[in-house]
């Protein structure tokens, strides 16, 4: 199969083929995942919850993701690789290009940041560095701290705005990518038709390009708890390589999500 590009991507939207994602941490995961025919591995800072056993993602670095996409990378043949830029590691353009080239160093096809108009410089120094970006809005697990917790975003009609307003000057920008979290379906919708680019959820319901899970969410073992946007896959299948295409086929042919995994 042939390896899976940013261009492979857009042409899958632009085809109305369904993108099926997956987060990953390892070699041996990878590569079952890239075996299975997984479209894109995201390196999340989602470690710091179901790897480390934190209560949020502040606490990881870019050492550790750096350290997660070498692994990630030595397993993968085809899939694409993303690498979150962990917290604060983005505050200053300087900054986000400095550690931006290190995950890309390791292996990473590309970076994803959190937040909307205020990362239109860095996404435009970094895309003219030949660094492609992934953008990210709705819930950003970063800023839990500022919407008091892990909660649906975009229910009103002003916050609904200035979120699509937000990814259209991502795009404009340079993102090639964007992970829409928690937030209402309608507006899922309406952002993914608007934007050229292709557009990921994950708890926005099933009119996205494509869908991401946390694996250890799909597989029913995170350390804390299960998002009303997951399935356990694992629970209806007997090992992990059936459960991971169950998945694809769920996504690709748009029974997953399901009305009970997202929010109006």
């Amino acid at each position: 199969m042939k390896k899976v590009t940013i261009s492979t991507l857009i042409k899958m939207k632009q085809e109305k083929e369904k993108i099926a994602c997956l987060t990953a941490y390892d070699a041996s995961f990878a590569k079952l995942f890239d075996t299975c025919g997984i479209d894109l591995l995201l390196i999340g800072d989602s470690l710091g919850m179901v790897l480390k056993g934190e209560d949020s993602t502040l606490g990881v670095t870019v050492e550790e993701v750096a350290y997660h996409v070498k692994s990630v990378k030595n397993g993968v043949e085809r899939t694409l690789i993303v690498a979150d830029m962990p917290f604060m590691s983005y505050a200053t353009p300087e900054q986000t290009y400095l550690n931006a080239s290190k995950l890309m160093s390791c292996g990473a096809n590309m970076v994803k940041v959190e937040g909307g108009k205020w990362l239109l410089e860095s996404v435009k120094g970094l895309v003219e560095r030949g660094i492609p970006v992934c953008g990210h809005l709705g819930l950003t697990p970063q800023s839990v701290n500022v919407f008091g917790g892990f909660k649906v975003q975009g229910r009103t009609s002003d916050k609904a705005e200035e979120m699509l307003s937000a990814a259209i000057d991502l795009q404009e920008a340079g993102i090639q990518l964007l992970v829409l979290e928690c937030i209402p379906s309608a507006l899922a919708q309406l952002i993914s038709a608007k934007l050229d680019i292709p557009v990921i959820g994950i708890g926005a319901g099933p009119e996205t390009d494509g869908q991401i899970l946390v694996m250890h969410d799909m597989f029913g073992i995170s350390a804390n708890y299960m998002p009303k946007f997951s399935k356990n896959y694992l629970a209806q299948n007997k090992d992990i390589s059936s459960s991971v295409h169950q998945y694809i086929e769920e996504v690709k042919n748009g029974s997953f999500p399901g009305p009970e995994h997202s929010f109006e």
